[in-house]
């Protein structure tokens, strides 16, 4: 237990120095973007007067290491400030639109796992046969094919050309059945290359392990091919899946944004490119925040769940922490 403590702290520090290294980078290149908010907030009426109240407010006319202290101290209080635009606290803003990206991304991510481990699976049983070949072409052409082209190449096909899905929204709310058509598109359009690197990860994974001593050894003896496939193959295999899944989950989040803008989807990134659009850079700093946050945690959790899956990974921790 001890040394579990140990790896949750270490993994823990490690994660707030990303934090931190990240909204340091992004205060920093936020330094060279041209523009400024006063123009946006008060068009023709910026006077050098309202500029200069304004500036204040932000805390603009403060040095850059004093506004970055400033900014990370508050987020460590949980206070992003007020949005000047709408005059609303920023987090407040974030957790309206943040469940419905990270929904989205969940969604995603459970059909690619739907999807990809069951083709991998298929082709690992089957190497070198027509559907082997096939499905591997097939994922090659997933993985290199950016998320923002499927998107609007399904959007063009199932909403437009065919008229079988809505267009864009997030769907009416309390009705969950219009709520889960205007998710599919976004959803297939983000899964889909994980599709085709899941089912290649599992078909490379399950090939290693099915030639192992261990798996001769039962088909000596006479075990049915399904039972060593589901019960003793298929286990040690997800091991490098499950590894992956935090990275997915932020690759997911971070595709999120086009997803949203294409099907005009209410959520974190829709609201971090409007906010830069209109250079309020305190929303796309909260926003950072917030995704780096979760991309850390995501990666935290598959790391605690690989170690319960494979009892290698429990005798490095062990040995790390000595």
């Amino acid at each position: 237990m001890t040394q579990l403590f140990g790896f949750l702290w270490r993994r823990a520090l490690a994660g707030a120095l990303t934090v931190i290294g990240a909204v340091a980078l992004l205060f920093l290149l936020i330094q060279f973007v041209p523009g400024d908010l006063a123009s946006v907030l008060y068009g023709p009426r910026a006077t050098p007067e309202l500029r200069a109240v304004l500036t204040e407010r932000m805390g603009l006319d403060r040095s850059i290491p004093e506004q970055l202290w400033l900014f990370l101290s508050r987020a460590l209080r949980g206070d992003f400030g007020t949005d000047v635009i709408s005059g609303r606290p920023i987090l407040q803003m974030i957790g309206e639109v943040l469940p419905n990206t990270l929904f989205l991304a969940f969604a995603a991510l459970g059909l690619s796992l739907l999807l990809g481990v069951p083709l991998g699976a298929l082709a690992a049983v089957r190497p070198g046969s027509l559907a082997d070949r096939v499905l591997g072409v097939f994922s090659v052409v997933l993985i290199t094919t950016p998320s923002f082209v499927i998107a609007i190449l399904l959007l063009l096909a199932f909403s437009l050309a065919l008229d079988w899905l809505p267009v864009a929204g997030a769907g009416t709310a309390g009705d969950p059945m219009d709520q889960a058509l205007h998710l599919i598109l976004p959803t297939t359009a983000l899964a889909l290359g994980w599709v085709g690197y899941l089912a290649r990860l599992v078909r490379a994974a399950l090939l290693e392990v099915l030639a192992e001593q261990h798996v001769r050894t039962l088909r000596a003896y006479g075990v049915a091919e399904w039972r060593i496939l589901l019960i003793y193959a298929m286990r040690p295999a997800l091991i490098p899946v499950v590894a992956i899944l935090g990275v997915a989950l932020g690759d997911l989040i971070g595709s999120a944004l086009f997803a949203e803008i294409i099907f005009a989807r209410p959520g974190i990134g829709t609201l971090s490119y409007n906010a830069v659009a209109s250079r309020n850079f305190a929303v796309v700093q909260a926003a950072t925040v917030i995704i780096v946050l979760v991309y850390v945690t995501a990666n935290i959790g598959v790391e605690i769940i690989s170690g319960l899956l494979d009892p290698r990974f429990r005798r490095a921790v062990t040995r790390d922490s000595a």
